[in-house]
């Protein structure tokens, strides 16, 4: 279940669904919980086991996401290879989980560290499925971050956290991501998610001010892709994506200038390019360029017209012939 390119951050799924219902805790077992997972898990409430799992990975770090029945897990230390710690989130459902001698649980939202090679069990803390996020991070990387792991292990951490709001909006974008990922990319995001993560955890006294550029560029990052949700919304505008984010108008243009660039930029770039397939789509020969760049959020054609040449180096009129010429 391993990529041969590091950075590549492609998708791995499981699902009990594609065995048949006699063998599908013995698939789940065989080719999850201890090959991949390295733990003995058994179902509660007498309910069969189902699971349905995506896998990602970067070097240092892998993101497990998905929907679980209730299930009682024990880490099997014989079989642990390695010492890194695992975030364990609970989107929906929650669970009960040990550490050493001390015990906690986590409920929608909240999350909590664990630790490779400490005893440790996991379990449903109610009879229905629950929906979650497994962030592997790597020991190296998180301790130096985290002014007390040890106090920090089994504790619980509300979800009202802003940093681990931010991690989980930053992990969301991530397991939506199907590009590959340049090394310098995936080197970056890497450190991003352990600095975030050690915010949410209890980083070391110089952690905020070493993790500013990371929180910065998470949240770039999500701004980025709430934008591109919906680029051609008339309404769209730094006042209502700074409400989304919780953040002011103006921090949201300085994450835009600490990246080169505008939020008006930003937007006429994706509202162009949307424009720009938009003329290529023979389907679309009858709709009038004025349409087409009111459809893209555009009120002003003359506008529309000179920003579309500049970037194109052709008029959208160029575009449209060369459409019709190919027809």
């Amino acid at each position: 279940m391993q990529n041969c390119d590091p950075y590549d951050l492609s998708t791995t799924h499981f699902s009990t669904d594609a065995f048949p219902e006699r063998d599908r805790q013995e698939a789940f077992c065989e080719i999850i919980a201890r090959s991949l997972l390295k733990l003995d898990v058994s179902p509660l409430h007498e309910q069969p086991l189902a699971a349905t799992m995506s896998f990602r990975a970067l070097p240092g770090l892998s993101l497990s996401t998905g929907q679980l029945s209730p299930i009682h897990c024990r880490h099997l230390a014989a079989q642990t290879d390695n010492d890194d710690f695992v975030l364990v989130v609970s989107w929906t459902g929650g669970c009960s989980v040990l550490q050493g001698n001390q015990e906690t649980e986590i409920h929608d939202g909240q999350a909590t560290l664990t630790a490779n090679g400490v005893r440790g069990e996991i379990w449903g803390a109610n009879p229905a499925a629950c929906d979650y996020l497994n962030l592997r991070l790597s020991r190296s990387l998180l301790e130096p971050r985290l002014s007390d792991f040890s106090a920090a292990l089994a504790r619980p951490i509300g979800a009202d956290t802003p940093a681990l709001r931010l991690l989980l909006g930053y992990c969301r974008i991530l397991n939506d991501e199907e590009a590959p990922f340049t090394s310098e990319l995936g080197s970056a995001v890497v450190t991003h998610i352990h600095d975030l993560a050690a915010l949410a955890i209890g980083a070391t006294r110089d952690g905020p001010e070493i993790a500013r550029r990371s929180v910065a560029a998470a949240r770039l990052y999500a701004v980025k892709a709430d934008i591109r949700a919906q680029p051609v919304d008339r309404k769209l505008s730094v006042a209502a994506v700074a409400a989304r984010h919780r953040v002011t108008p103006r921090y949201i243009h300085r994450l835009f200038e600490l990246d080169g660039t505008t939020f008006s930029e930003f937007v006429l770039t994706l509202r162009l390019a949307h424009a720009y397939r938009m003329l290529r789509d023979a389907r679309l020969l009858d709709s009038t360029i004025s349409t087409i760049a009111f459809d893209c959020g555009f009120s002003d054609l003359s506008y529309f017209n000179r920003t579309f040449k500049r970037v194109y180096n052709a008029t959208p009129s160029d575009i449209r012939r060369t459409v019709r010429r190919a027809e």
